[in-house]
């Protein structure tokens, strides 16, 4: 069986196992999320099932690393991914129970994309443009561009993946299409490492799907969207995706595009209603269709369809020649217009 099949079993098993014992310890300390204004739940959900994703992905990670080995270069990636992972759990756990700061909270988040950029030395070096030409950071007379965009990188994405988590099952199966596009893109691209370890992200986020769809038994709370989002950034930064030929940079864009574009329309939205960028509202995609009749799951079962559309566009660009890409970043780009104007996602929520 190959490498990255024993990554997602694993990653899945050990989630299916570890969920109901973190609903249990949830219960026990007192993390649960209580419903609100803002919420669409009606009753107390526990919150920190993010602990049975990151167990079911690092117990995935560090049976391929026993059984099939890594070297030095995967090796220093792997860990530094693990340890920088570790940091941003930590940091979702305390934000699940003391329900921190934002600004503390994004403190936090530089700090552990700090260990991963400084101390791991994992950074996006170059990038490549629609034509093929590498693009290098270092060649700009700016100190250190390369840490910075990383650093940026790793901590939006972190945010737009947390944004989203706001139905049952939406950032779960969100990240689970976003992680299989970029595997089979490294695979098919021959990334070994990065189909391994989106495997195996994969793998958990499905696995906890099994509690978290609707009616969700448990929520994955800031511990679990934040880390999904860290490793999806930092996996696409470990692991050359970067580096992919033909419109290198937009893959990883494309395979996240939903929570990206949410994330985007968010901060437009507040910025235009005058409210502070991290204040939560009831604008987000998933409100809008609410809004317009859709009942939980058809509105997460039409974002798993877009995610998937997205995924199809990225791993098209990946095979495609320049002008059939341009025309797909056109049809995208078209579509995604019509849809904020029809649901209005820009304009400043009530």
């Amino acid at each position: 069986m190959p490498i990255y099949f024993w990554a997602f079993a694993i990653a899945l098993i050990v989630t299916l196992l570890a969920t109901p014992a973190v609903i249990l310890l949830a219960r026990k300390t007192g993390a649960m999320d209580a419903p609100n204004a803002r919420k669409v739940h009606k009753k107390p959900i526990p919150r920190i099932g993010g602990l049975a994703i990151y167990t079911g992905f690092i117990a995935a990670i560090i049976f391929v690393a026993f059984k099939f080995g890594l070297d030095g270069e995967q090796l220093n990636e792997t860990i530094g991914l693990a340890v920088s992972g570790s940091l941003i759990v930590a940091l979702g756990l305390l934000d699940d129970y003391k329900n921190l700061p934002a600004k503390l909270k994004l403190l936090g988040q530089i700090g552990a994309a700090a260990v991963l950029v400084l101390v791991f030395d994992v950074r996006i070096d170059f990038v490549t443009d629609p034509f093929g030409d590498y693009f290098y950071f270092d060649n700009l007379p700016i100190p250190h561009l390369a840490i910075f965009v990383t650093m940026f990188w790793l901590v939006g994405l972190t945010n737009t993946v947390n944004l989203i988590d706001g139905l049952d099952g939406l950032a779960a199966g969100v990240a689970s299409i976003a992680s299989f596009t970029i595997m089979l893109i490294a695979l098919e691209q021959n990334f070994i490492l990065v189909a391994v370890l989106t495997a195996a992200l994969a793998g958990a986020a499905v696995g906890f799907l099994k509690y978290n769809f609707n009616p969700a038994e448990i929520f994955m709370g800031d511990t679990g969207s934040m880390f999904l989002g860290f490793m999806l950034a930092g996996i696409s930064v470990t692991g050359a995706v970067k580096s992919v030929a033909t419109i290198a940079l937009v893959v990883p864009i494309f395979a996240l595009g939903l929570p990206i574009l949410d994330t985007t329309f968010a901060i437009v939205r507040r910025v235009r209603g005058g409210v502070p960028i991290f204040k939560p509202d009831k604008g987000h995609l998933h409100h809008r269709l609410l809004s317009v009749g859709f009942t939980q799951r058809q509105a997460v079962l039409l974002m798993y369809v877009i995610s998937a559309l997205f995924g199809l566009s990225a791993i098209a660009l990946t095979e495609v020649s320049c002008q059939i890409a341009v025309l797909i970043l056109l049809v995208v780009v078209a579509a995604i217009v019509y849809g904020v104007k029809k649901l209005g996602i820009a304009r400043p929520a009530n």
